[in-house]
């Protein structure tokens, strides 16, 4: 299924692509600002849905519309504007739009509507290795066990809210920490050219309540939700993991009186390739492929490291961030930078590997008591 967002509104045109990449197994949202560029893409491919804005700095969504009914009467076009108005309303239906809603809307209500809009796919499934592949230039959201009521609750108090507490509550939450800093630095860097480096002020940048709709998008997210034993255990091992790890980064940063909230948070992060292909992978599984144990294992063998690295790049994570990530898997022996050194150790205490030589030598050039450190 692809679609496309014709949105000249950043922070929208990111919440609708988490709605709708959340909607389809396999989704690919295709996103544009100006009604010029929505004209080449339609010119370019064809859509299984679009979403438009009304009013563009080029021009009308309306104009869009009429462009594609012209060779396309079924193809559903949803509209998403800031007029309410009678008139509007009743303009945009004569065009053949499937449905009309306001700004601000409501997540939960545009993804009820989209479901009934959108059919699933009766097409068998690619191979595992090229579905793989082609995900990789798709966007692909991490599992989260995220309840949307909760996040309801939190919409119901969101004005006694603030950014603080929500990155506090939030702080575990490896996929909605990816998602928002994301948004925020996307954002930021056409604005400011300053990429968001904490939960906190990505949530401060968008406003509570734009993050809390964020949170609610991805917590509806129906391909997220492994559904296979084997997979869910899997996913199940490698957030634990990663838990782990950010535990250990915490507790090592306290003792060398460094900030250890960016060291969490890479820890926190470690495994979004394994997460990711697992999402993948549940994905092949929904749409009728077969997969074994030992074979999803191998898969996560040979595709975390991409998907790790794609989704790093995707995500606008600050380099600094992928570094201390990086440095989780791999430290070059020559490294002297003591962040570096402890995202490595906190890894290996988090294995069990304390008493590996690696570990107590990397603890020493952190000068700490290693035989007190791994009791403690």
């Amino acid at each position: 299924m692809k679609a496309l967002i014709l949105e000249d509104d950043d922070l929208v045109s990111e919440l609708l692509e988490t709605v709708v990449a959340g909607l389809y197994p396999g989704a690919v949202v295709k996103v544009a600002d100006t009604l010029g560029e929505a004209v080449v893409q339609v010119g370019r491919s064809s859509f299984d849905l679009f979403i438009t804005d009304w009013n563009l700095p080029d021009g009308a969504g309306l104009d869009l519309v009429k462009k594609i009914r012209k060779t396309d009467r079924d193809v559903p076009i949803v509209m998403v504007s800031g007029r309410s108005d009678r008139d509007s309303v009743l303009q945009a239906a004569h065009f053949g739009i499937d449905g009309y809603m306001t700004k601000p809307f409501d997540v939960q209500q545009l993804h009820e509507r989209l479901v009934k809009l959108l059919k699933p796919s009766n097409a068998p499934p690619q191979d595992v290795s090229v579905l793989l592949k082609n995900s990789l230039e798709e966007v692909v959201q991490l599992p989260s066990d995220m309840d949307p009521a909760d996040v309801l609750e939190l919409m119901d108090r969101q004005e006694e809210l603030s950014p603080a507490q929500l990155a506090e509550r939030w702080r575990e939450e490896a996929s909605l920490i990816a998602r928002l800093m994301d948004v925020a630095n996307s954002t930021s860097f056409r604005r400011t050219g300053k990429p968001v480096e904490t939960l906190r002020d990505a949530i401060s940048s968008m406003g509570v309540a734009l993050a809390l709709n964020q949170a609610l998008a991805l917590s509806l997210d129906v391909s997220n939700k492994l559904k296979h034993d084997a997979l869910r255990d899997l996913a199940k091992k490698h957030h634990e993991e990663a838990l782990d790890v950010g535990k250990e980064a915490h507790r090592l940063a306290i003792r060398l009186k460094a900030p250890p909230v960016i060291l969490q948070k890479a820890g926190l992060l470690s495994r979004l390739g394994e997460l990711a292909v697992l999402k993948v992978l549940n994905q092949y599984l929904s749409l009728g492929g077969t997969l074994e144990a030992d074979e999803a294992e191998q898969l996560l063998k040979q595709w975390a490291q991409p998907y790790g690295n794609r989704l790093k790049v995707q995500w606008r994570l600050p380099l600094g961030l992928r570094e201390l990530i990086g440095s989780v898997h791999h430290l070059p022996n020559d490294c002297t930078r003591e962040d570096r050194i402890t995202m490595r150790a906190a890894a290996l205490l988090a294995g069990g590997k304390q008493d590996a030589e690696e570990c107590r030598r990397l603890l020493r050039r952190l000068g700490m008591d290693t035989e007190e450190l791994i009791k403690d």
